[in-house]
């Protein structure tokens, strides 16, 4: 596997350039050895963030943790990708998205079967074309943490989101 590996606010040192390449290694047995790994570490306030993502053809594994310390912010998580990986083998390369990002190896291992996913409730719904300001206002009347609407502008359907910092994101298609 390749790592790209990114520093926000931080200086990314060459002894967590090591701690990375022995941790992400143990996912080098899931992989192919032109996989790429975006690593993302910075810090804000007291807390060490550790992001990383994996693009695959038609999937994008993507895991983030944070805690006091840059190097268990590290292990948890290579913990939580390789916890993903092993869940979601099966759907992963359903329909042979992804299959060609996974070594033979780790294809032919048996896993435990997560099971099917089950929707327990549906929802309808008008959509109101209204902005982006409107659609958080809408959200945070609703006491929801995302919302769907389409845009005025567009007429697309959009989704605002609240994040950690209490910020507002906005998701618009891309076709």
């Amino acid at each position: 596997m390749r790592y790209i590996i990114y520093g926000k606010n931080l200086k990314v040192s060459d002894s967590l350039k090591q701690a990375v390449n022995t941790k992400f290694g143990k996912l080098d047995k899931f992989f192919t050895p032109d996989t790429e790994v975006q690593i993302t570490m910075s810090m804000q306030k007291n807390r060490q963030i550790v992001e990383a993502t994996i693009p695959m053809k038609g999937n994008i594994l993507r895991a983030e943790q944070s805690s006091d310390d840059m190097y268990v912010s590290i292990d948890q998580t290579v913990d939580v990708l390789e916890r993903m990986i092993r869940k979601y083998k099966t759907k992963i390369t359903a329909h042979g998205k992804g299959a060609g990002t996974f070594t033979d190896e780790f294809m032919e291992e048996d896993v435990d079967n997560p099971g099917t996913i089950t929707i327990k409730r549906s929802k309808r719904f008008a959509i109101k074309p209204m902005d982006a300001e409107e659609a958080c206002v809408q959200m945070e009347l609703l006491g929801h943490d995302f919302y769907v609407f389409r845009n005025s502008r567009s007429f697309e359907v959009n989704v605002v989101y609240r994040r950690k910092d209490g910020t507002y994101g906005l998701i618009e298609p891309e076709f």
